[in-house]
C-alpha cells in the first residue's frame, strides 16, 4: 500500500514538507517499504488519508534514504510516526517514556483517526503536547535504547 502515499526521499524534501504544510497535521512515517509492520501501518495510513485530508497530510520516509532525520529523531525501531503542525514538532503522551514519536503500527484505523483529531485540535489551541486518545493496551510497548552513552 506504500505506493498509494507520497514518499520523501531526500532531506530537502522532508525539510520542504515540514516548512510548507500549513494548518494541517504533517504525518511522517519513518520505515522501510518491504518491512511487514511498515506495510501494515501503510495500509492504515492509505485507507485513512482521504478521510483525514482536511486535517492531515501523510508522507512516507525511508529510514535508509534520509539518515539525517533518522538519527535526529533517534529512530531505532521502525515504523516510527512523527507529527508536525505548522513546522512545530507535536509531542503526544502515549503513557510511554518517549513523547516524540509513535513506534509500531496502529491497531485500528479508528485509533489513527482519533489521534490525528486530538493532535489537530490541540495544535489549533496552541498546545505542543497532547494526551493520546488511544487505549493503552493498543499502544506497542518497547524499551528506550540509548546508544553511544
Amino acid at each position: 500500500m506504500s505506493f498509494l502515499l507520497p514518499q520523501l526521499s531526500t532531506k530537502k524534501e522532508v525539510d520542504q514538507a515540514i516548512k510548507t504544510v500549513a494548518e494541517k497535521v504533517l504525518v511522517l512515517r519513518f520505515g522501510r517499504d518491504q518491512d511487514a509492520v511498515c506495510m501494515q501501518l501503510d495500509d492504515i495510513l492509505a485507507k485513512t488519508s482521504h478521510d483525514l485530508s482536511k486535517m492531515a497530510v501523510i508522507y512516507l520516509v525511508d529510514v535508509d534514504k534520509v539518515p539525517v532525520y533518522t538519527q535526529y529523531f533517534d529512530i531505532s525501531y521502525i515504523p516510527s510516526t512523527i507529527f508536525f503542525f505548522n513546522g512545530q514538532h507535536m509531542k503526544v503522551d502515549y503513557g510511554s517514556p518517549d513523547h516524540t514519536k509513535f513506534v509500531g503500527s496502529f491497531k485500528t484505523k479508528q485509533d489513527f483517526i482519533d489521534l490525528i483529531e486530538v493532535i489537530y485540535r490541540g495544535a489549533m489551541r496552541g498546545k505542543l503536547i497532547v494526551r493520546s486518545p488511544i487505549d493503552p493496551k493498543n499502544i506497542p510497548k518497547y524499551d528506550l535504547l540509548y546508544q553511544g552513552i
